[in-house]
């Protein structure tokens, strides 16, 4: 196998949603609630809803902008380049970067979309949720068939709710659900209550696959409010870490033994290590502490129920038979700061060396294929797919750095700077 060979499914992109979304998706009573953009004095753009403002901050959607130019300061559609927004560019950047199919998680919503939970009238919020998850699945994913994976937002504030909108959209092809890493932090029920019973039973149902994305709490990793912003973003996998841990211990996943659940973009090389850890503390204090995993341990549980994923990680590949070649999908979070657009070839190829041909297939698409219900061949032959056939049709795309010119204001450099962000999508 050549580089240029590889098949890459990517299950976790970002969409920056445009402006005019919602046009003739709202019910008529709820027309003059829509989100909508406006623009500040300062030349940002922000959305806004029920009183509320939310932003997209400069991390959020740096692809082809010098890494000079990154930063955490809002920003406005001019600034970001047009794949971020426009669905035909998108699918444009994915063909220039090899990419034949992709899974985008919301931006101004939030993970979850806790702006839409935040609504003073429910109604309007599930009107509201329910117009984006039909433009996510009809518009957005539906104008490319085959190059997107549909993923919906839940009703977080009402259970019954989410599972009626799980069925509804898995009738419209959409099998996979973004959910908070841990509701707690967003002043609702653990994973531990069963106030969420619904809901997992839904998309036990329904087959569908649950997403907790870091970062989905609303919540980062902060050492000291005076750490640098390089501190945060290293620490951001931590979330996923957590969210592992909190996971497995409950009954979540031993109540629906048909669950399946993604944590995404939080890498892999620490699964090995979190996976001893688990069994050792299981072997040695569950007398004490009561947890029953019957005949198996926390690890087997895990590896039959867990999808995990990363965007570059050598030494998660190096280890990927202690995490579970099956269970192993790639992600290029385009068009995020830690994606490796336009090169995410060249960088997971450099990882892939002695790798065995059907282990790769694996990890770059068959596994995603398998656990979102999603085939990109149905829509094209798999020789059409490939980073070489893909590059070959856009050799036209410009992929070269654009500086959109120097910001005004101070640099936001601290941990304090992001956290409690009004624009964070975190």
């Amino acid at each position: 196998m050549q580089l240029e060979d590889l098949v890459l499914v990517s299950v976790d992109d970002h969409v920056v949603e445009p402006p005019g979304m919602f046009a003739d998706r709202m019910p008529a009573r709820f027309a003059d609630q829509v989100p909508f953009v406006d623009r500040r004095d300062d030349g940002t753009e922000i959305w806004r809803f029920d009183g509320k403002e939310a932003t997209n901050i400069g991390l959020n959607a740096v692809a082809g902008r010098p890494v000079e130019e990154y930063g955490i300061e809002p920003t406005s559609f001019a600034e970001i380049r047009p794949g971020c927004f426009d669905i035909h560019d998108r699918v444009r950047d994915m063909d220039a970067n090899g990419v034949i199919a992709s899974m985008c998680f919301p931006s101004f919503p939030q993970l979850c979309g806790q702006l839409f939970a935040k609504a003073r009238d429910p109604e309007l919020g599930l009107a509201v949720l329910r117009a984006y998850n039909d433009w996510h699945i009809d518009e957005w994913c539906g104008t490319y068939p085959g190059r997107f994976i549909p993923l919906s937002l839940p009703p977080i504030w009402d259970p019954e709710a989410m599972a009626d909108e799980v069925r509804r959209v898995a009738d419209k092809g959409c099998h996979a659900v973004s959910f908070s890493e841990n509701p707690a932090k967003l002043k609702l029920p653990s994973f531990h209550s069963d106030h969420w019973d619904p809901f997992w039973s839904a998309c036990s149902d329904e087959g569908t696959i649950v997403c907790l994305h870091i970062g989905s709490s609303s919540s980062l990793v902060v050492t000291a409010a005076d750490a640098p912003i390089d501190v945060l973003i290293s620490l951001q996998p931590v979330n996923i870490l957590q969210a592992a841990a909190d996971l497995l211990w409950s009954p979540v996943l031993r109540k629906f033994p048909d669950l399946r659940v993604s944590l995404s973009e939080g890498g892999i090389g620490w699964v090995p290590y979190f996976l001893d850890r688990m069994d050792w503390i299981y072997t040695r204090h569950h007398g004490w502490t009561g947890q029953d995993f019957g005949s198996m341990l926390p690890s087997e549980v895990f590896g039959e129920r867990v999808v995990v994923c990363f965007i570059d990680d050598p030494s998660g590949i190096e280890l990927r038979h202690r995490v579970g070649v099956d269970k192993i999908c790639w992600e290029a979070d385009y068009p995020h700061s830690d994606s490796t657009w336009p090169t995410s070839p060249e960088t997971l190829w450099a990882s892939l060396d002695g790798v065995p041909e059907a282990e790769i297939e694996k990890m770059t698409h068959l596994n995603a294929i398998e656990h979102f219900r999603f085939d990109p061949f149905a829509s094209r032959p798999k020789e059409l797919c490939t980073v070489g056939a893909l590059r070959a049709g856009a050799a036209d795309v410009d992929v070269k750095p654009k500086a959109s010119g120097a910001r005004s204001g101070p640099r936001m450099t601290k941990a304090s700077d992001l956290t409690g962000h009004p624009g964070t999508n975190r």
